[in-house]
């Protein structure tokens, strides 16, 4: 008598941050799961963080770089959830062996934008006055801005969203405005709160991955793998693959001062390049290593070759000496004795 098939998996835990942000975040990628795949059910479990637990040390100063992923990979391995979603830039570049990001949905918008304290009328960072304060923890933003816009300070500002914009407009705030992606702000319906969109032309680019949501599933899982093909979007799962290989080939890790700004280009005969704009920026805003670089990229493989190149032509124009110098600075920083 032939044995009976093995019950087929319909029920999924989807892991998450318990931020508002992570929350409306994961149910995003719920959603759509259940879209295409109506006979199955997707259970939400969140946890806090290392990362959320702690908001009173400066992100750059962290050593860790797993800050919000760490707790809930052990979750995974341990079966008690089947997938992670995060908000990919908080991805390390390097993953516990046994796991995977697999294709990811449309992304967000992935620009900066400034907020300025409810009150004030600066419609730009052009326009806010020598000696006013920024509100950033990111080492990226923090070099950026020293380089372009040398007559403002910049304090620390830590916590979620709504944490950051009640100590922006707080009656005692010392803060004329603060740094934050536009992805969150759009995915909290905090859109109304956006001054000024970043990018580019003003000096500003943004963290590798931003605005993209990282799914995270075990190596082995082909259910699941099958799963997030069905949602996954070529063109942003391209751009980022090759986003976090550039980074992970400088081995800069969370806390390099990295900024990139990826779009598709079409070609006179009618092909799609994915044109890379990258800056390494010292964190006093001194010097600078800076590319634009078009390339084929069709696959992941080829993603994450240009990924490679980006990165090689950045060290060639300077990149290395910066970050040398950063981790010279961050290794003596640590052996003082606390």
């Amino acid at each position: 008598m032939a044995s009976p098939a093995p019950a087929v998996k319909t029920s999924f835990t989807i892991g998450t941050r318990k931020s508002k942000l992570a929350l409306e975040q994961t149910q995003l990628v719920s959603e759509a799961l259940q879209k295409t795949n109506p006979g199955c059910e997707f259970k939400i479990f969140s946890k806090e963080t290392a990362g959320d637990l702690n908001t009173k040390i400066a992100l750059r100063d962290f050593t860790s770089k797993n800050l919000w992923t760490e707790e809930l990979e052990e979750l995974m391995m341990d079966g008690q959830v089947d997938l992670i979603v995060h908000s990919l830039k908080d991805v390390p570049t390097v993953l516990p062996d046994s796991c995977t990001l697999g294709p990811m949905m449309p992304r967000e918008d992935s620009r900066d934008v400034l907020v300025v304290k409810q009150g004030l009328p600066y419609k730009s960072l052009a326009e806010i006055p020598a000696g006013s304060i920024v509100g950033t923890s990111s080492i990226r933003r923090t070099a950026q801005l020293a380089r372009k816009y040398p007559h403002l300070k910049i304090l620390d500002v830590r916590g979620n969203i709504g944490t950051r914009l009640a100590k922006l407009d707080a009656e005692d705030s010392p803060y004329t405005c603060i740094i934050l992606a536009a992805a969150g702000l759009l995915r909290l319906d905090l859109g109304d709160r956006i001054t000024q969109y970043l990018d580019s032309s003003c000096g500003m680019l943004y963290a590798v991955g931003q605005g993209a949501l990282g799914i995270e599933i075990q190596k082995d899982n082909v259910v699941l793998q099958e799963m997030l093909n069905k949602i996954g979007h070529q063109e942003t799962t391209f751009a980022c693959l090759a986003e976090r290989n550039l980074l992970r080939t400088l081995e800069g890790g969370c806390s390099a001062p990295l900024g990139v700004e990826t779009e598709w280009v079409q070609t006179a005969e009618g092909a799609k390049k994915l044109r890379m704009r990258s800056v390494v920026v010292s964190v006093d805003g001194q010097q600078c290593a800076e590319v634009e670089i078009d390339g084929d990229v069709d696959s992941a493989q080829s993603a994450e070759a240009f990924g490679v190149t980006v990165a090689r032509a950045l060290i060639e124009h300077g990149a290395g000496s910066i970050l040398e110098e950063i981790q010279r600075q961050k290794a003596a920083k640590e052996s003082v004795p606390k």
